[in-house]
């Protein structure tokens, strides 16, 4: 496990105990259920703003609390467990690409405004049903983007996109040559397809090098959430088993149902180890962070693949309900693994970036 900080720690129990508290899967499965085209709760996401969560990343010059990826992880981790809908890791994604490539006037406009959660942003890649940022037609020609974005998180209600285009990001604000279409997913949360036909926009510094550095950084914080959903299936799964009796034995007791429990905490713990390492890459300026995320993303995919599907599997016909909460993982989850490269992808980058 990384060494925390204690502001670290404070950090995640605040996490945790305001997820429990305030956003248990009860809160997801209402939001769900009304159905918000934002996809998220507004309360919610004013609250993680005002605890200070919308600035993680975010400078103090700029007002925020520049406390880093690792801590960003923390509490995706602990939101993660609960299934909570929040623009967080996207907003994150699109801070990302604004400080690394940002210019001061374009940092001194929008980290202020993001820190202080006036405004979710979003990032725009994927313009396929697979993750492939070496394919993109997206083009600016006179300052102005024109292109189709498909699956792009939070693009119902974004009010900032960070679009990647031919030579690199830009960024793209307000609503003038832009065209949500929503597109309705298992998880029950805010994708569209984004449709810019010569909207206005602003080039970010970095070229195409910039466009996979900051596809790194939306990874290791989606593997984040990921560890965090494996760990709160795992549990709820193990629960059951100590209590529910079949065969006149309690489930827990038969030794292929503790191997197959073995199995799925092994493979955490691997996990654990996996994403804080890409974690810790980013804010270490490593310069295997490429390696790190791709790592990462490919055994969060793997490992959460694996646990929502046995939570489904043990516990047997009640998992298949919509009553129990064990569906909201296992979806959740597969569109989690298809986001920002799914295991193959991974597997494949990790090869060649280390020579195979």
């Amino acid at each position: 496990m990384a060494v925390l900080t204690e502001e670290q720690t404070m950090l995640r129990d605040m996490a945790r105990e305001w997820a429990d508290n305030e956003a248990p899967v009860t809160a997801f499965r209402k939001m769900r259920d009304a159905a918000p085209a934002a996809g998220y709760d507004a309360e919610m996401w004013r609250a993680q703003a005002e605890m200070g969560w919308a600035g993680i990343l975010v400078p103090e010059a700029q007002g925020g609390a520049g406390m880093g990826y690792v801590s960003l992880g923390l509490v995706l981790e602990q939101l993660g467990r609960n299934l909570v809908a929040t623009p967080l890791a996207s907003t994150a994604a699109a801070t990302s690409a604004i400080l690394m490539g940002g210019s001061d006037a374009q940092k001194a406009a929008w980290l202020p405004r993001i820190a202080a959660g006036e405004l979710v942003a979003t990032l725009a890649i994927d313009e396929g049903p697979r993750f492939d940022p070496s394919r993109i037609a997206t083009k600016v020609e006179g300052g102005k983007l024109s292109g189709v974005k498909a699956f792009v998180p939070e693009g119902d209600g974004a009010q900032l996109f960070v679009v990647a285009a031919t030579d690199g990001l830009y960024l793209v604000s307000g609503d003038a040559g832009v065209t949500r279409a929503p597109r309705h997913l298992a998880d029950a949360r805010s994708h569209a397809q984004v449709t810019f036909d010569n909207a206005p926009a602003e080039a970010l510094g970095g070229g195409v090098e910039l466009i996979g550095q900051v596809a790194d950084r939306a990874a290791a914080a989606a593997s984040a959430e990921m560890l965090g959903m494996a760990e709160s299936a795992f549990a709820q799964t193990n629960d059951y088993l100590k209590t529910r009796v079949q065969f006149g034995q309690v489930l827990a007791s038969f030794q292929a149902l503790q191997h197959r429990m073995a199995k799925m905490f092994t493979e955490l713990e691997l996990c654990r180890s996996a994403v804080e390492g890409a974690l810790e890459a980013i804010d270490s300026g490593r310069a295997n962070v490429a390696q790190e995320a791709s790592l990462a993303k490919a055994v969060a995919n793997e490992t959460l693949h694996l646990v929502s599907r046995e939570m489904i599997q043990l516990h047997g016909g009640i998992g298949m309900t919509d009553e129990h909460d064990a569906g909201f993982y296992l979806k959740r989850a597969r569109v989690l693994e298809a986001q920002w490269g799914n295991a193959a992808w991974h597997r494949d980058r990790f090869a060649r970036l280390n020579g195979y």
